[in-house]
């Protein structure tokens, strides 16, 4: 339950953020507005009235006037001249040195020693049960 709560409270932040709520309000809007008139007019004059930008409902004020907010408060964008901070990091690709024989180092004797005698066997244990 506390995951689908936290996916619900981060996706209503992203949507916040990004502005995506004003698009939703201003689509609800809309199809409020559309739904009105189509009950009087044809679909396609209920289109027109509804895209009329003289003809603005409370909603699309309220849409007009967030928007607007919105873009007093945002960040100003950079000038020609100001510097860019870049946030990627991408490593450096590693130094590989190779010596100058191509070849791999020789290796001491390649046969392992023999035993001299042959392995001693343990004495049979007595069964105790």
């Amino acid at each position: 339950m506390s995951r689908r709560v936290a996916i619900l409270s981060l996706l209503c932040a992203w949507l916040c953020a990004s502005g995506a709520m004003l698009d939703l309000a201003q689509v609800f809007a809309w199809g409020r507005m559309f739904a009105g008139y189509a009950r009087s007019e044809s679909l396609v004059a209920a289109a027109k009235e509804t895209f009329d930008p003289g003809k603005p409902c409370e909603i699309c004020r309220a849409v007009s006037k967030a928007r607007d907010a919105a873009a007093r408060h945002a960040p100003a964008p950079l000038s020609a001249g100001a510097e860019k901070m870049v946030m990627i990091f991408e490593r450096a690709a590693p130094t590989v040195i190779l010596g100058a024989e191509g070849s791999w180092p020789e290796t001491g004797g390649a046969i392992a020693l023999a035993r001299p005698g042959e392995v001693p066997v343990p004495p049979p244990r007595a069964d105790l049960a």
